[in-house]
């Protein structure tokens, strides 16, 4: 979770967003569903209220639990309903209690977790986590003493959701090569190579409780999640601590019960891994901790012991297995037990070695988790932007902003929020430094949108030198007659109109009521200096332009079309108090030659004009072809219904396309305005014209050195029509409608160089697609747009931005000049060093955006970030945004692809992560065996994010994945929003039988895995671009009918787009839940209904990221323990 922020102010904001609601997971950790043996292990999914954590008794199991309360060993019985946890690692054999003694009953795949009827003994705290103050008594300090969890801690202080990775598993003895048992395809590690991690099944979240002061390591490194594997060394080592913490020499506080310490004797050929405690990670220093080192004080215990307190006597004759949790530390899991160190046999002859076991996939690091964890602690304060270098709440949670002079992070969003202070830190790190940028992000009603601020003649305020706006952290000097920059350090005269005293502590005294000074984000109104050729502008245009060929009219979209956009003309967007839009409005048809309307108000009939030379287009009439809505409405509506007839009869299939980007230009051009055209387009233009292309797709070139050609557009010809188009301000969003190859990466280039946008509907069949369809159009129709927009992002001395993703032309190194620049759309910024960063001033960012608005009105757009810097890489590890480092690096390995075999991409991507991993295990974590897995808190969900970017269609398409479908998702992918990368790559999962019909909240969702599945319930899977409806074969009859309005499972019809619309309380909750994720989302999701076992189960599958994919991608466990693998080579 990242809440890496320093001071903090007070939890944040926002209610359980829709989509990722609290706690408890019914399936993974709520009710007992009938018919499913009950299990011994909790969900994953997040802690539930007043769950109890119970140990074994002693005696009958093997050693303690690690993160009990210490408590009598008698069994206490856990109270009906609440759910016991085990302690259990992976496999069949949890943790070592031999199969013979205890028959677990291990839910089959298809079924579901569910805590709540093992009968265990210790009483645990409930996990849930808030922030507090950190708790001042050292007993809170999690121990891990032999790999044990020891995180015993009161209820009245939020014990650690999680700290290490979880407990031990019985593994044979390092000596000899074990071989993993998992998907094959990591085959057996020897005692020499990386061992497999075994992750054990109290695997965490990672997620800190906030305010608690958990052993840091040695060098103040971040919170660390770390994944135990086998280790060789021999004789008994203390237990390495993190940051030699070893247990406290305190007496316990009232309340808190003493923590046990444990430690076993270690076997020949194993060291005892020590605490490796995650810590909280928005502190920005470590609270004071007792300096103890070495092993801890007290009497040594030679052999295992039970949860009793620390003056226990040793127990004989239990042998120390070998350890492979993820995680020397790790605070109580909620639902899970937590780390667990113990022999593998009870009795003093020690037991033949336990089979190889398979990774748990319960024991590592659970994206649901960290998002819960977030919305618990985070969702409920604003988020308030005083603060520098605060890291804001994940894009999952539901939160609300408070501007108080820094961007709120709908509008920017970086990858850390404390950055190296000197190039050689940065390069050491790998951390890219980047921030994605998204300047007319759309705000919720509840938040103000930027004051637009007028200064008249005279323009914003500037600095004299870098040309950067008045902002906050501007400096006034002389009793406020000049101003320092805080970019460039250059002294500013203050013009006379805008001179103010200072108050005594030297800020002026309209501070509060001047935007530029008191906010992050703000506009300008722009003076004339600011327009092209110093004029005003006209306000903009917009052109619709159908394709009226053969496939177009038969499919019955020309139809649909024009029906739509009668209605739609009266939806342009309007500045905010505007009686009407002032936005003019053309229409063009075309297929071989193209077809103008003139629509002016005086005619009674549109007349149109024919253009069948289009190798050197022209537009026919300036008069009367852009025109305002509601003067020309009955022209309008006479031409709309005259349309689909006059072609009805065509024959000809042939298309252009460059011709008519090309009209729409000189048209704009007569006109002396920006504007957007809307090409509605089905086929190849094979045209004879300019611009014409041929059918080059060729699987073949899959996974061969010329595969990026794939990528390539067939010609350069259209980059030089997109910088005329950008010239004029014309930005061109582009609908397709391909039944065939259609070449999406030539034609997608002027949409994505003018900052446009594209949509795709295959095999568009009215009656499936048209919802989609029209929907899409509304909203690109509709959105807030700017046009003939120029952005530059200034920063202080120090770093400056070398690098830009996204949908833009640029002409220089610094301009990002958009045709176009809607409320969607993201450029993602990469920053390096030019210079030495201080720690006392920090870097600052200034991202100014000058654009046009949809009433004509020229303005510039201002937003001010400021982040601290640092001189310890475990500060930069500590405030890292792993969602906004997944979105700079599928951006930069999309853009990779053009130029680079995919396979080199690949490695590129994999290589990079393990650089960043490595660098903190080597620099950051306390020092601990190989062979552990050890992973910032931060950036826990890092290699699971990952391996979603690298099995997704660009960069390992399956045999049914199409060239088109490759380049259309990686066009789109580079204009996302943190947000939208985010369910992309990891969609949501929601379980809907476990919906609360009679609230709002949504149940909590589950993971990307067929084994979270039951064949009892209804999933609803969403990535932002796609939605699954997924019913298991053995839903009860009632759901069933209740939703579909039919009586059995093989009477719903699979070819369903929507629900049908049946007035009961469960039908009425789900098309809400649909309805809602369709609002959140900037494209119309087609619905899918998917029957188990049918022929689109596979195709949903595709969409579960944590399993192995069809084609050759490696589930979530493979990929951690590929990882692991690459990081140990970096490090020997």
């Amino acid at each position: 979770m990242s809440v890496n922020q320093q001071a903090h102010t007070g939890p944040p904001y926002g209610q359980p967003q829709p989509g990722y609601p609290a706690y408890p997971q019914p399936g993974y950790g709520g009710q007992q569903i009938p018919g499913i043996p009950p299990s011994q292990y909790g969900a994953y999914n997040g802690p539930v209220t007043g769950y109890q954590q119970t140990g074994p008794p002693q005696g009958s199991l093997r050693a303690p639990t690690t993160s009990g309360v210490p408590a009598s060993t008698s069994g206490a019985a856990v109270p009906p309903g609440q759910s016991a946890y085990s302690q259990f690692g992976q496999g069949d054999v949890r943790n070592g209690i031999p199969a013979s003694m205890v028959p677990l009953q291990r839910p089959s795949a298809s079924q579901q977790f569910m805590p709540g009827t093992a009968p265990t003994s210790i009483s645990q705290p409930a996990t849930f986590q808030q922030y507090g103050p950190p708790p001042t008594s050292t007993q809170q300090l999690t121990n891990n003493m032999a790999g044990m969890q020891i995180s015993s801690v009161s209820t009245s202080v939020p014990p650690p959701a999680g700290l290490g990775y979880g407990p031990l598993t019985s593994v044979p003895p390092a000596s000899g090569s074990f071989t993993s048992t998992g998907s094959g395809q990591y085959v057996s590690y020897s005692s020499q190579g990386p061992p497999r991690p075994n992750l054990p099944h109290g695997l965490p979240p990672t997620s800190l409780s906030q305010g608690l002061p958990i052993a840091q390591p040695a060098v103040s490194g971040p919170p660390t999640s770390a994944l135990r594997l086998p280790s060789q060394a021999s004789g008994f080592a203390p237990p390495p601590t993190s940051a030699g913490v070893g247990t406290s020499n305190y007496p316990p506080a009232a309340g808190v019960s003493r923590l046990p310490t444990i430690q076993g004797a270690s076997l020949p050929g194993q060291t005892v891994a020590g605490l490796l405690a995650s810590q909280p990670n928005h502190v920005t220093s470590p609270p004071p901790q007792p300096s103890l080192a070495g092993p801890p004080p007290g009497p040594p215990i030679t052999g295992l012991q039970g949860p009793p307190p620390p003056t226990h006597p040793p127990q004989p004759g239990y042998q120390l297995q070998q350890n492979g949790s993820f995680g020397q530390n790790r605070g109580t899991q909620p639902n899970y037990g937590a780390a667990y160190s113990g022999p593998a046999n009870y009795a003093s002859q020690p037991g033949p070695p336990p089979p190889p076991k398979r990774l748990d996939p319960d024991s590592i690091p659970s994206p649901i988790q960290v998002i819960e964890d977030d919305k618990n602690n985070r969702g409920s304060e604003p988020f308030v932007t005083g603060v520098r270098g605060q890291v804001p709440p994940l894009v999952t949670t539901n939160f609300l902003v408070k501007d108080q002079g820094n961007a709120s992070p709908r509008y920017i969003r970086c990858t850390s929020y404390n950055i190296p202070s000197t190039s050689d830190m940065a390069k050491q790190s790998q951390v890219p430094l980047a921030a994605v940028i998204k300047p007319l992000a759309t705000l919720p009603t509840e938040e103000t949108p930027p004051y637009l601020v007028d200064h008249g003649e005279i323009g914003p305020i500037r600095c004299n030198r870098c040309k950067a706006y008045m902002c906050p952290f501007m400096q006034f000097i002389e009793g406020g007659r000049r101003f320092q920059c805080c970019f460039c350090s250059c002294v500013t005269e203050v013009p006379s109109h805008y001179f103010q005293h200072l108050d005594h502590t030297g800020r002026r005294v309209d501070y509060y009521d001047r935007p530029e000074l008191s906010l992050g984000s703000y506009e300008f109104l722009a003076t004339v200096d600011y327009c092209k050729n110093n004029k005003f502008p006209n306000p903009p245009a917009f052109i619709f332009m159908i394709d009226v060929s053969y496939n177009a009219i038969k499919s019955g979209l020309v139809k649909l079309i024009c029906e739509e956009l009668k209605t739609l003309l009266d939806y342009l967007p309007r500045e905010g108090n505007m009686e009407e839009s002032t936005i003019r409005v053309g229409f063009v048809t075309y297929n071989k030659v193209l077809h103008f309307y003139n629509v002016k108000s005086s005619l009674a009939q549109p007349q149109m004009m024919v253009v069948s030379d289009v190798a050197d287009m022209f537009v026919p009439l300036l008069d009367g072809f852009l025109v305002n809505v509601s003067e020309s409405r009955t022209v309008f509506n006479s031409l709309l219904d005259q349309i689909p007839e006059m072609f009805a009869d065509t024959r000809e299939t042939e298309t252009v396309f460059a011709p008519v980007i090309q009209a729409g230009i000189e048209a704009l051009k007569a006109a002396e305005c920006a504007g957007k055209l809307f090409i509605f387009h089905t086929s190849l233009p094979i045209a004879e014209a300019p611009g014409k292309l041929k059918n080059r797709d060729d699987k073949k070139l899959i996974n061969t050195e010329k595969e990026k050609t794939l990528f390539q557009p067939q010609t350069g010809f259209y980059s030089n029509l997109a910088k005329e188009c950008v010239a004029q301000g014309c930005c061109v969003d582009l609908f397709l409608f391909p039944n065939q190859y259609l070449d999406v990466a030539t034609l997608g280039v002027v949409p994505y160089q003018t900052g446009g946008s594209i949509y795709k509907y295959t095999y568009f069949q009215v009656e499936t697609d048209q919802e989609r369809f029209l929907n899409d159009l509304r909203r690109d129709v509709q959105k807030e747009v700017g046009f003939d927009a120029v952005m530059r992002v200034r920063t202080s001395t120090g770093i400056r931005a070398t690098d830009f993703f996204g949908a833009f032309y640029m002409s220089n190194t610094t301009d990002v000049e958009l045709a176009g620049l809607d409320c969607d759309k993201t450029i993602t910024v990469e920053f390096k060093h030019d210079d030495k960063l201080s720690e006392d001033s920090g870097a600052l960012l200034q991202c100014a955006v000058l654009y046009t608005s949809c009433a004509g009105q020229r303005r510039l757009r201002i937003h001010n970030l400021s982040l601290n810097c640092c001189t310890q890489l475990a500060d930069l590890y500590r405030n890292c945004e792993t969602d906004t480092l997944i979105n700079y690096l599928a951006k930069f390995a999309y853009r990779g692809v053009l130029n680079n075999p995919v396979k080199t991409v690949r490695d590129t991507l994999i290589n990079q992560c393990a650089q960043i991993l490595a660098c903190y295990r080597k620099n950051c974590a306390s020092p601990s065996s190989a062979g552990q897995l050890i992973l910032p808190e931060c950036m826990k969900l890092l290699p699971v994010y990952l391996n979603c970017v690298l099995k997704s269609d660009v960069l390992q398409p399956g045999s049914d994945v199409t060239t088109d479908d490759r380049s259309y998702i990686r066009q789109i992918v580079t204009s996302m929003d943190v947000a939208d990368t985010n369910v992309f790559f990891y969609p949501r999962l929601l379980p809907l039988t476990k919906v609360d019909l009679n609230s709002d909240s949504l149940p909590t969702a589950i993971r990307n895995s067929e084994e979270r599945l039951s064949k009892g319930d209804i999933y609803l899977l969403e990535n932002g671009l796609n939605m699954f409806l997924w019913v298991g074969v053995n839903v009860q009859q009632g759901l069933i009918q209740n939703l579909f309005g039919v009586s059995s499972f093989s009477q719903i019809s699979n070819s369903m787009c929507a629900l049908p619309v049946l007035d009961n309380p469960f039908s009425n909750r789900i098309r809400s839940i649909i309805d809602m994720f369709q609002s959140q989302r900037s494209r119309y999701m087609k619905l899918m209904i998917v029957k188990q076992e049918d022929k689109l189960d596979m195709l949903f599958k595709h969409f579960l990221m944590e399993d192995k994919s069809m084609n050759g991608g490696a589930s979530y466990v493979d990929f951690l323990c590929h990882m692991h693998k690459e990081i140990r080579q970096l490090l020997s």
